[in-house]
Formats: C-alpha cells, sequence, structure tokens
C-alpha cells in the first residue's frame, strides 16, 4: 500500500492527508473546494456524490480515506470495494457500518470503517483494558471535544460535523447491560465525571462503541459509551430536539447549533475509559484519563478533535501497510493492540499527549 486518496479537505481530512504523506504515503487528495492552506501533494476537483467519479478515483490508487460525511460513505466503500481496495473511514453512524460489514465478506482489501476517535482510539483503549483482567465486569468509555473556554448556557461549540452531532445525540445507542445487549435512548443515562478537577457530565450517545458489543457479549456484562459535555448541555439539547420537536428537522438543527456556537481553535479533547475485574482473584480497577490539547503539525496549530481524529486513522493505515493489522476483510477497532498503535509515527501522538 503506497497511493493513498483522501476524500475531502475538511480540518480533519486535509491533517490525515499532510500526516499520510509524512509517513511517506503517496497521496492524491480530493474535495470540491480547493484548500486553504498549501498541501505538499497533488489536490483535484471531483464530484465525490457522482459514483463514476469515485470508479475513477480508486482505479488509480492503493486505498482510500473517506473524510466525508457519514451519508456519503456507503457509495465510497462499494466504489472502493469494486476496485478491490482498502477502504478506512472515520464514520459513528451504525447502519453504515453495518453495510460496510457486509461488503468486507467478499473484500480483497481491507475495509475498515468507524478509525476516527470515537468509535475508534477509545475502542482500542478500552479492548486493551478488558484483556488486562482474568474477568471484567464493565468498561466504561467516555469521550468529550469541548471548547477550552466555554460561553453560554450550552457550554459547547461545533467543532465536528453538525451532522455527526445531530446523528449521535438522535439515533438509539447500543449497550451491554446485566449481560444483555440491548438499545437504549441518546442522551440518558446522566453521571457526572471529574477530570483534573473539571466537572463535567456524561450522557449516551450512537455509535461509539462500533463493534464492541457483539465482540464482547457474553465475556463482559457491562460495557456502554457517553459523550462528555460541561453541565447542563444535556438537558438544553434535550429540549431542543424534543421540547421543540427539532428531531424532525435534522438538518435545519445542525444549521441553528452551527450558528450559534460556531468552532473555536482554542479546544480541548477529554478522554476517560475506566474498567473494572478482577485479576489473580482480587478486584481491581483501570484508568486512561487524558485531556488532549491543540499541538503544532505541519507548522500550524491542530485543534484537538482535528489532531486526535486524524492521527487515529492514519496510525490504522500505517500499520496496515506495515504488516501489522489484516490486509483483507473487517477490522474491528478492538483487535487493534494499544501498544503496537502507539509505536506508530503518528499514534506516537497520543502517547506524547
Amino acid at each position: 500500500m503506497k497511493k493513498i486518496a483522501v476524500l475531502g479537505l475538511g480540518k480533519v481530512g486535509a491533517l490525515a492527508a499532510r500526516l499520510l504523506h509524512e509517513s511517506g504515503f503517496e497521496v492524491i487528495a480530493y474535495d470540491q473546494n480547493a484548500p486553504r492552506e498549501t498541501m505538499p501533494f497533488a489536490v483535484q476537483s471531483a464530484d465525490l456524490k457522482a459514483y463514476d467519479s469515485l470508479q475513477k478515483i480508486v482505479s488509480g490508487v492503493d486505498a482510500i480515506l473517506s473524510c466525508l460525511p457519514y451519508q456519503l460513505n456507503v457509495g465510497v466503500a462499494t466504489a472502493a470495494h469494486a476496485a478491490g481496495i482498502h477502504y478506512f473511514d472515520l464514520t459513528e453512524d451504525v447502519p453504515t457500518t453495518k453495510a460496510i460489514i457486509e461488503m468486507s465478506a467478499t473484500a480483497k482489501g481491507l475495509m475498515a470503517p468507524q478509525c476516527g476517535l470515537a468509535p475508534g482510539f477509545v475502542g482500542i483503549v478500552g479492548a486493551k483494558q478488558i484483556g488486562d483482567f482474568d474477568d471484567c465486569r464493565s468498561c466504561r468509555m467516555r469521550v468529550g471535544a469541548l471548547p477550552q473556554n466555554p460561553t453560554g448556557l450550552m457550554g459547547y461549540a461545533f467543532n465536528w460535523s453538525p451532522d455527526g452531532v445531530v446523528n449521535e445525540y438522535l439515533n438509539d445507542c447500543e449497550v451491554i447491560e446485566d449481560g444483555v445487549r440491548k438499545w437504549v435512548s441518546p442522551m440518558e443515562w446522566l453521571e457526572t465525571i471529574y477530570i483534573d478537577g473539571m466537572k463535567l457530565e456524561a450522557f449516551t450517545t450512537s455509535g461509539g462503541l462500533g463493534t464492541m458489543c457483539e465482540t464482547y457479549l457474553g465475556k463482559v456484562a457491562n460495557i456502554d459509551y457517553k459523550t462528555m459535555r460541561y453541565p447542563g448541555h444535556a438537558e438544553l439539547m434535550n429540549f431542543f430536539f424534543h421540547e421543540l420537536l427539532m428531531r424532525e428537522r435534522r438538518q435545519e438543527a445542525g444549521e441553528i447549533l452551527v450558528h450559534a456556537k460556531p468552532p473555536t481553535d482554542n479546544d480541548v479533547v477529554y478522554v476517560h475509559v475506566a474498567s473494572e475485574g478482577t485479576i489473580d482473584g482480587r478486584p481491581r480497577r483501570e484508568e486512561f484519563v487524558r485531556a488532549y490539547k491543540p499541538i503544532e503539525i505541519g507548522g500550524k496549530m491542530r485543534t484537538a478533535i482535528a489532531w486526535t481524529t486524524s492521527a487515529s486513522v492514519v496510525a490504522v493505515i500505517e500499520m496496515v501497510r506495515d504488516g501489522k493489522l489484516p490486509g483483507q476483510g473487517f477490522l474491528r477497532q478492538e483487535d487493534i493492540p494499544l501498544e503496537a498503535f502507539l509505536k506508530t509515527r503518528t499514534g506516537s501522538l497520543y502517547a506524547a499527549g
């Protein structure tokens, strides 16, 4: 795997493409609009919604990374599957992932969705913790991408795709509770978490677990994923979506929220993964708690959400290239060894954070 196409040059896509270039890949990037920063690789304009355009793109590369809105990923994955090349994306959308799993049964290359932060890195950490126990009774994964200096009652800035955030807030959430795999409502199961003295709330959101419930059913009694926000956020979002019925107008809801709370460069990504179980018959608890902030990459400061998301998928692609992960079929995030991930050129950014 040498030549890779990157689709979508938003903050995450542009940075992922740059990191791939710095890791020795031959990168060609596609977007409808030219990026604002100068790129050290070829950038072309293309209609990424058109299947014939996708067919031309996949015909000349070994792999494709989609950094597009989740609605477009099935089309990209279908083109990659037909061409027999590797496919990677960042999606949290459950139906999209199910469609890709079905394709992977006949894939000549590797089909690897969900390679971002959550799902993605958080599942890699959770799987490592589960594996450390003789018997693991619970794994709780929490991630929050937030402004460092919030304003207003909502305490938020839309640094991530509004379509993705609305999707996570409104779609049902898969969990394992007391050994039973089930679906629960989003923006529920509210709890309080403290990280470095900062008070946060956490609540259920869709898609963050990836395939972990299927993998660990019958092995771990309790698994769940929640998003972290500043206190009071969940109540306001429940009012917005359910009292005002904005759940029925998803696109408009995203536009309203971004208009009210635009992105900020001064952000922070909180990761809190905690598992409990027994080792040698004694109860133990393991925790992975980090607060990742903006760092400089390629001579420019990158937001925490951009570099954590980009670094996760690029590290996985490096591992596939280097033969440390399978080259065919479906890749589950929980099958990626954390230690090897952190030793990659790009994954090491997580270790230093």
